[in-house]
């Protein structure tokens, strides 16, 4: 009789929730503290939670909207010009290499340019490395 009333005064002792087990003994959650939905007791909030779930998705796709448009697409462009101006690229036109040398295209073939530097004077380049064409009147490269 002892036992019994020991029994039912600890079960009433316990949090809502927690029951006496069969023997007597409270069951064994393995955190002390925690409510059923395993969220730590205290009411704070947890700091995942801030943000809802579409607003964190709707600031990734703007954030990839703002790269590509301010990085990716522009030098897409900027290859696909150069690419261009590559396969415009004729007999006896001046062009200005990436290291700097300027010339004229005397020969051309799939992969190379052969530029005339000087008179008599011709170097074999990769036409991936003409920087772009050049004119007399203009230093610069166009």
């Amino acid at each position: 009789m002892t036992n019994a009333i020991f029994t039912s005064t600890f079960a009433l002792a316990q949090p809502a929730g927690a029951g006496a087990s069969a023997g007597g003994e409270a069951p064994a959650t393995g955190v002390e503290g925690a409510s059923e939905t395993g969220a730590p007791s205290g009411g704070s909030p947890s700091p995942c939670g801030s943000m809802s779930s579409p607003t964190s998705i709707i600031m990734m796709v703007v954030m990839f909207a703002v790269f590509y448009f301010l990085l990716i697409r522009p030098q897409q462009k900027k290859a696909k010009d150069h690419q261009k101006m590559l396969s415009a690229i004729q007999k006896g036109v001046e062009v200005v290499t990436n290291g700097g040398m300027i010339g004229r295209v005397t020969g051309i073939s799939d992969k190379t340019l052969t530029i005339e530097i000087s008179e008599k004077v011709r170097v074999r380049v990769l036409r991936s490395q003409v920087g772009g064409l050049y004119s007399a009147d203009n230093p610069e490269k166009k």
